[in-house]
């Protein structure tokens, strides 16, 4: 697996991966992480792969690690894990 690169951003680590013929797009916020897998006949570049990744796409990845966490405490308070 190859880093193509990490994208800044002020809350979210953003690597992008190349491997098997797919570039991965991972977003990591602390203990949880999303990856997007895109074919690399989908896309003719590393710079596409970047685009996808604008203001829209990245609110909507911040709202969901949110409801991941939620989930992830409901659950482990339902359970009596914590």
């Amino acid at each position: 697996m190859r880093v193509v690169g990490e994208i800044p951003h002020p809350t979210l680590k953003i690597t992008i991966f190349n491997w098997n013929n797919r570039y991965l797009i991972k977003l990591e916020d602390s203990a949880l992480e999303q990856t997007f897998k895109v074919s690399e006949f989908d896309v003719t570049s590393d710079m596409d792969v970047q685009k996808i990744l604008d203001k829209e796409f990245l609110s909507e990845a911040e709202t969901r690690f949110r409801e991941m966490s939620l989930s992830l405490s409901e659950s482990m308070s339902r359970n009596e894990v914590i």
